[in-house]
Order: C-alpha cells, then sequence, then structure tokens
C-alpha cells in the first residue's frame, strides 16, 4: 500500500511546532516522518534524548521514523554495521545511510536484531543484485531518492526512472520526496528552495506532484521533504486518491447535469485498442445510455491538447463517451468540450496506459 510522509528538522524549529506538526499529519494518516542526523551539532547524550522524544511523539501519533545518516553519524554516535543499540535507543524504524560502509558492513548491517529496516539511496547505482546475492536480508532493505535543496540540480525523470525501476523490479519498497509550495519552509540545510526529487516538480502544486509520482508507479511512499507544508497542503494530499490517475480539469460554464454526471464517474478506462490522438473512456455511454447531451455550438473546430470533450446527441450511438485530447484535432459538431486540463496536468497524460483507470477532479 502507498504512504505520505512527511519531513521534520528539529534542530531547526521549537518542539512545539516540531510535535504539532507531527501529530496533525498523524491525524490525517501519513505513515512516515523523514529526518536528518547529518545536520545535527548536539552532542552524543543530546541527541539521543531528544529523538528519542522525536520518536515517541512520531508513534504515537501512528507513524514511523526514518532518519539520514552517513558512517560519520555512525561515529558520533558510537553505533557501527555490527551494533545499531544506539538507533534502537532512540525507537529509530529506519535507517538511511546516505554514504556506505563496503560491500561487507552493507550487507551485515541488514542483519540487526533489532529489525530496524536499512535504506539505501535510490538515486544512485546500488549493486542490489549482489547484495541479495551475498546475503544481505533482503526483508530488512528498502531505497529513498535523494532530495534536492538547489534549484537546477534535481533528478531528470529520465535518470528517475532508470534508477528508481531496479529497485521497484528487485520488489523493495522505494521512497521519494515532493515538496511543499509554502514561503520560509527549510530543510536541513540552510537553502530555501524546495525540496523535490525531480527538478520538473519543484514549482508545482503539490498535489500535482504526488499524483505525477503516483503515476509513475514506480514508488510506494512518497513524502514531503521541506517543512512546514500548510495544513491545506496536508489536508489535500491526505484525501488524494493514489488508486488511479487523476486528472485535475476546469470545467467549461453551461455544460449539462449529465455532463457533469460522466466527469465525476468513478469507473473511468483508457480503451486497450487506443491510439496516440486520445484517452478514451467508452463504457459511459452504456452507464448513461438515453440520457440527453444537447449540442453546444462551438466556433472553432479545431480542438487542443488538454482538452476534454464528450459525445452529445447528434452522434447517439457513441453518446457519453468521454475524451482526453493528446493532440490538437478537428471535431465536428458531434463532440462537447466540457472542460480543459489546468496548466501542467499534461504531464500526467503519458502514464495513462491502455486499459489503466483514471479520473476527474475540478
Amino acid at each position: 500500500m502507498k504512504q505520505l510522509g512527511i519531513s521534520v528538522y528539529p534542530e531547526h524549529t521549537t518542539k512545539e511546532k516540531a510535535y504539532a506538526y507531527i501529530r496533525k499529519a498523524g491525524s490525517l494518516g501519513f505513515k512516515r516522518v523523514f529526518t536528518c542526523f547529518l545536520s545535527v551539532t548536539e552532542s552524543k547524550e543530546d541527541t539521543i534524548r531528544n529523538f528519542r522524544e522525536f520518536c515517541d511523539v512520531a508513534h504515537e501519533a501512528g507513524m514511523i521514523v526514518s532518519a539520514d545518516t552517513n558512517p560519520e553519524v555512525f561515529r558520533k554516535l558510537d553505533a557501527t554495521p555490527y551494533d545499531l543499540s544506539v538507533f534502537h535507543e532512540i525507537g529509530q524504524d529506519i535507517i538511511r545511510l546516505d554514504g556506505h560502509f563496503g560491500d561487507v558492513e552493507d550487507i551485515a548491517i541488514t542483519h540487526n536484531p533489532y529489525g530496524i529496516r536499512i535504506e539505501y539511496n535510490a538515486s544512485g547505482t546500488i549493486a542490489i543484485d549482489n547484495l541479495k546475492r551475498c546475503g544481505a536480508d533482503a526483508e530488512n532493505m528498502c531505497f529513498c531518492s535523494n532530495f534536492f535543496p538547489q534549484r537546477h540540480t534535481g533528478m531528470g525523470l529520465d535518470r528517475y526512472i532508470e534508477l528508481t525501476k531496479r529497485y521497484h523490479d528487485a520488489n523493495m519498497r522505494v521512497a521519494s520526496f515532493v515538496s511543499s509550495q509554502q514561503e520560509n519552509t527549510f530543510g536541513p540545510w540552510p537553502v530555501y528552495d524546495g525540496l523535490p526529487t525531480l527538478e520538473m516538480h519543484r514549482d508545482l502544486p503539490i498535489d500535482l506532484q504526488l499524483r505525477h509520482l503516483n503515476a509513475i508507479n514506480l514508488c510506494q511512499d512518497m513524502l514531503i521533504g521541506n517543512c512546514f507544508a500548510s495544513d491545506e497542503e496536508l489536508e489535500l494530499l491526505a484525501k488524494t486518491d493514489l488508486t488511479k490517475i487523476n486528472l485535475k480539469i476546469e470545467l467549461e460554464e453551461g455544460i449539462s447535469e449529465t455532463e457533469k454526471k460522466i466527469i465525476d464517474w468513478d469507473r473511468h478506462q483508457h480503451r486497450d485498442d487506443c491510439n496516440d490522438l486520445i484517452i478514451r473512456s467508452s463504457w459511459p455511454r452504456v452507464e448513461f445510455r438515453g440520457q440527453n447531451i444537447p449540442v453546444r455550438k462551438r466556433s472553432e473546430k479545431l480542438c487542443h491538447r488538454g482538452d476534454v470533450v464528450i459525445v452529445n446527441d447528434n452522434l447517439e450511438h457513441y453518446r457519453g463517451e468521454i475524451w482526453v485530447l493528446l493532440k490538437d484535432i478537428e471535431l465536428s459538431d458531434e463532440y462537447n468540450v466540457v472542460g480543459h486540463l489546468a496548466p501542467h496536468e499534461d504531464i500526467l497524460l503519458e502514464w495513462i496506459k491502455p486499459r489503466y483507470l483514471f479520473g476527474f477532479i475540478h
């Protein structure tokens, strides 16, 4: 099952704000909290005490905790790949390895007696087959992409897919990051330009980032990289339907009640015998058979990529079908334009494959 998560960097805020944010996310069904030990400058004793409390709050909110580490963090906390007792004392559920120890230690760490999962970097080329072949415990392994505070440095889509698919195809759980669009958000470092995994997401609405990762369908955990996201953003993500690809559309004025019902129907499915011109849901012509869809005249026959059209009364046999245009095409008066994709929503179109379910939100 796919899960939502947040990120919290307690060294840069107050306990009151951090814990309120965790509790709010937990109440909405978020399941993970990501944090970072790399930027913590406290002593070992203070780190253990403060993060134990942090983990207790997260667990009470129904969330698990993952934290970014590297060999330097291990040395500071007197931990080794063979001794994770300090992380167990803290209450950490997942150790993310931003750096590596070497093949032998990277395998040994997965056999810790505490059941702490080891999260490898999904934004790099990890020899996962070799790790498993040499005895790494696959049950205790997962992966997490990087986030990128600096503008223009986030991953490109093709490279993200290439790397993430390696771990997805190996049946590994993968996490990736989206970014809040609130002002004055922050991460572990003094850079304040968002924290997405994909560079193309940096300035997009947070729910579109989420729906895009969901459409790509290579990661199971989708985490907000920066904090604090607004209550509105948290609530928007929490109510996002991740069971199918949903397209946000802007409706035309004056559409009929039947057209509204067709748009809101919850079982749209792209046809198996599709083409490169349209995404076509034809079952509404059966579900809404016999219901009139009056013709609305258009001044122009040319319709555009991202337009959403429904077959009207002039073509009774197909009346009720709904299309999303993939290319500009000329359409007769047998088709009513009922809406248009909201800005940037077209990044979802290539992911609606034959027989895939999809839906509309407005």
